[in-house]
């Protein structure tokens, strides 16, 4: 599992900075890849990276400002072009839908794969299946924004190998059988109960990954144990007041949701264009002051989130 962003800007492209995308890489997990929003140009980010668009099969957009999806109908039609058949599957606020189809009929654009759309209309979880559950909360910006938590289910745990050599057990099918906890009578007549030769199961990760936001409650409950919470930084601590009024957080706020949340490391990104070179720094060492492992992402980085020990 790892994380790269493709874009990490707020507003409007800069020099160093694209507008916002974010690619979660579940290749190992899944053979696939999922987009947390698609802004203008992400498509041409994408081209710089070893990401290929026919493995994205899930895009999450977070609000419907222009600068998280302008760049949604553009990577839709290259998608074409580049082999994707599979099914795509777009989640976002309401309107997402009506915007990509209207995009794509006025530009008389016709995909080669199909396209659904699930258009979050309430809380809670929008996609649950045998190794992910993504869930969704409403987060506080001028127009609706959401936040995802992606949780990884836990992994199944290990053949105790060790264990089955000290009792003379021979490798093959029996070790196969073993491992799905069916019971075993070995050829004296021992008889191994399958589970008590099984290893803990290994917890999943998870990934919290906010849209544009005020602080809120529902950041909070989002972020909860995160491997990785993923945080917008549009302004420094001094400008709190007009993080308020343009309805946006402070690295300061984004810290304090990953202290009072438990989270292992945060990552702040949807950085201004005001904030260049060491003044992007000072954003990472005013969060540090209330959560240490916090770091400011850069175009391209790329985050690997291992399993917990």
């Amino acid at each position: 599992m790892e994380l790269e962003f493709l874009g990490t800007g707020a507003g409007s492209p800069a020099k160093f900075r694209n507008v916002t995308s974010l690619a979660l890489k579940l290749l190992d997990e899944r053979n696939a890849v999922w987009l947390f929003d698609v802004g203008e140009g992400t498509q041409q980010q994408i081209l710089r990276t070893t990401i290929r668009p026919r493995k994205i099969e899930k895009i999450f957009i977070t609000h419907l400002h222009g600068d998280h999806i302008f760049g949604l109908p553009g990577f839709l039609s290259s998608r074409s072009f580049q082999g994707g058949e599979g099914t795509l599957t777009i989640y976002g606020p309401r309107g997402i839908r009506d915007y990509v189809m209207t995009s794509l009929r006025v530009s008389e654009t016709h995909l080669s794969y199909p396209l659904n759309f699930v258009e979050i209309t309430k809380e809670g979880i929008l996609f649950d299946d045998a190794t992910f559950r993504v869930e969704c909360l409403r987060l506080d910006h001028r127009i609706a924004s959401y936040g995802y938590r992606v949780v990884e289910k836990d992994h199944p745990g290990e053949l105790l190998v060790a264990k089955l050599k000290e009792l003379g057990v021979p490798a093959g099918p029996l070790y196969g059988q073993l491992k799905t906890r069916k019971d075993v009578t070995l050829a004296d007549g021992t008889l191994l109960h399958g589970p008590d030769f099984i290893g803990a199961a290994q917890k999943g990760r998870i990934i919290t990954i906010l849209g544009d936001t005020r602080l809120t409650k529902n950041s909070y409950k989002l972020a909860k144990d995160a491997d990785v919470l993923v945080h917008e930084s549009t302004f420094s601590k001094a400008e709190a007041k007009m993080a308020t009024n343009y309805y946006h957080s402070t690295s300061a706020q984004a810290a304090d949701v990953a202290k009072k949340s438990g989270v292992q490391q945060l990552l702040l990104t949807h950085i201004s264009a005001r904030y260049v070179g060491k003044m992007a720094l000072n954003l990472q060492e005013e969060a540090r002051k209330t959560f240490s492992n916090t770091r400011v992402v850069k175009d391209f980085d790329q985050i690997k989130v291992p399993l917990r020990n």
